[in-house]
Order: structure tokens, then C-alpha cells, then sequence
């Protein structure tokens, strides 16, 4: 059997991920690394072997852009229907109104939302007027998420928020956290997830007096704590409360706002 042979026997989704991962010039090492698992994964992902799970797609969505990211948010279980839905009405096709969940009684601020927050297998998600710096963009000087008006609810599957009274959407500055993360992108974070033993390695809004809300990844080297940027343009900042940073929230997952 020839090579071309044995790659049409792929599954259409190894083929994808394989013509990704060649597309943003990585190797599988450095693509596992950014979704924290081995090369050896990537590489069964890439013959077939073995599918990634619904949070490795939806990463795998992030990071291929408008013209793929469907394909891959789709095969994580979310249908294109469910987002239209959760559109904010000028951005909406127009659609028979009893297609559309109800989405009032989402409040902005943490602990202060709906106890029935899921609608339609949807959560109702408020959009804060706030954004959060990447490195050398200043995010807006706020302490926490509470309180902070909401311009606008959004919906999310219930499964994307393990937590949904205590979590907000939140918008990027800056290109730091490229590729996988663009300026303007929307973020869901989780503010009941700031203990910092149990997030390392993992994407993070934190914050300071000086610098305000910042977006990074948190990284532990033995007493040393940093804030990683994934754009090597960028340097590390050393992430110390005798400095003033705090964390704010995990990012539970980020989207492009549809144009």
C-alpha cells in the first residue's frame, strides 16, 4: 500500500489536524505542548488512532481560524444552530422567533446570576464592558470581575461552563497570546478558579494596580511563579504578590465574535 493510499484510509478528522498543524508550520511536539500533551498523542490523533476530546477540539478550532473552526467546534458537540441562538439579535439571521431560547435573567457580577442558568442546553453568559491587556497592553484597572456591567448575554453549551454563576466573558487587547489566542477574541472565565496550585500550565487572567487585567499563561518553575506569553516576541513576567498581582479567573475557553 502506498503512502497516498494509507492517508485516504485516514479519518477526515486526522487529515484535518495533520493539514493544521502543517499550515501553522508545527511540529507535533510543539502543537502538544501548547495543548499540554505529549507528541505521541498528537501523532495517534494524526494516523487515526485516536480522536481528541471535545476540549482538544474546541482548541483545535481556536487555533484554526474562520475558515476551518467550525469543522472542529462541531465535532466537540457544538452545532451552529446552538450559537445562532445565542447571537446578539443585530448579528442574527433572521430566524422564526420560537427558535430562540430565552436568555434573560443573566446578571453580571460573580455569584449574582439566575439559579437556572441553563436554557435550551445553553448558558446565558454576560459580555462585561471590560477588557484584559496581553503583555505590553494595558487591560483595564480592575481588581475582579465583580460588579462590572454587561453589554450585552451570550450563550455557551453548558458544558463549556463548569461553573456558570461564577462566569464571565471578557474581550483581548493586544497579540501576546498569538496564535492561539487574537486581539478582540472573547474569553470565559471561571473567577471561582484561582488557586494557583492548581493552575499551572494553565490560561489566566490576573491583575495589578499598575498594569490592570492581563491574560497569560501561568507557569510554576519550584518557587517561582511566571506569567508566559504563547507570542515569543514577548517576554515572561515574574508573577509575585509583593508586586501586586492577583489572579482574577481561569479562561475556560476564548471565540472570535462572529464579524
Amino acid at each position: 500500500m502506498t503512502r497516498k493510499t494509507q492517508q485516504n484510509t485516514f479519518p477526515e478528522w486526522a487529515q484535518r489536524i495533520s493539514s493544521l498543524r502543517q499550515r501553522l508550520r508545527m511540529s507535533q511536539a510543539e502543537l502538544g505542548r501548547r495543548f499540554e500533551c505529549s507528541a505521541m498523542t498528537v501523532s495517534r490523533w494524526e494516523r487515526g488512532l485516536l480522536a481528541p476530546s471535545s476540549d482538544y477540539y474546541i482548541q483545535l478550532g481556536n487555533l484554526a481560524g474562520k475558515s476551518e473552526c467550525w469543522y472542529f467546534w462541531e465535532r466537540a458537540g457544538l452545532q451552529l444552530p446552538d450559537v445562532l441562538r445565542a447571537l446578539p439579535a443585530r448579528l442574527r439571521p433572521k430566524l422564526p422567533v420560537s427558535a430562540l431560547p430565552a436568555l434573560e435573567g443573566a446578571h453580571a457580577g460573580t455569584a449574582a446570576r439566575s439559579k437556572d442558568p441553563q436554557r435550551g442546553g445553553l448558558v446565558a453568559i454576560p459580555l462585561l464592558n471590560v477588557v484584559a491587556g496581553s503583555h505590553g497592553n494595558q487591560g483595564d484597572k480592575k481588581l475582579s470581575l465583580d460588579h462590572i456591567p454587561a453589554r450585552r448575554v451570550m450563550g455557551a453549551p453548558a458544558e463549556w461552563c463548569p461553573n456558570p454563576d461564577y462566569t464571565s466573558l471578557v474581550r483581548v487587547k493586544g497579540d501576546s497570546m498569538q496564535p492561539m489566542m487574537h486581539d478582540g477574541d472573547i474569553m470565559a472565565v471561571d473567577s471561582s478558579q484561582i488557586d494557583r496550585e492548581q493552575l499551572n500550565g494553565k490560561v489566566v487572567i490576573v491583575t495589578s494596580e499598575e498594569k490592570g487585567l492581563c491574560v497569560s499563561r501561568l507557569r510554576r518553575y519550584q518557587t517561582v511563579d511566571v506569567l508566559e506569553p504563547e507570542n515569543r516576541e514577548y517576554q515572561a513576567i515574574v508573577f509575585s504578590k509583593n508586586e501586586g498581582w492577583r489572579i482574577v479567573g481561569r479562561v475556560l475557553w476564548w471565540i472570535t465574535e462572529a464579524p
